[in-house]
């Protein structure tokens, strides 16, 4: 089944390019497995990059839900305000309008 002869059955001619064959094999097989560790190294400083950036991406995340959450607080402050500022300018209107309104109502009285 395999490709080698079993021991003992290897002719002197045949022992050195035996060797030679099996020293290819072993290099190949050396080869092969430093191909493996360098791609399992890269693979490792991706998924290491990659938990790196999903780490900030959460601390960005956080940083901005508090940025909106103060942004929502000022929303509302400054809504109250202009609620009130808006009452106060009616108000305001409202008293205008009736003091002109008592100063045409005295001028068209006849004297």
């Amino acid at each position: 089944m395999t490709d080698r002869p079993a021991p003992g059955s290897i002719s002197a001619d045949q022992a050195p390019t035996e060797i030679v064959a099996a020293t290819r094999r072993l290099a190949a097989a050396l080869e092969a497995l430093e191909g493996a560790v360098e791609r399992r190294a890269e693979a490792d400083r991706d998924e290491d990059e990659l938990a790196s950036r999903i780490q900030a991406l959460g601390a960005d995340r956080s940083r901005l839900a508090d940025e909106l959450d103060g942004s929502l607080v000022r929303t509302r402050k400054l809504e109250r305000a202009n609620r009130e500022i808006a009452q106060r300018l009616d108000a305001a209107i409202g008293t205008i309008r009736a003091v002109l309104d008592s100063e045409t109502a005295d001028e068209e009285e006849p004297s």
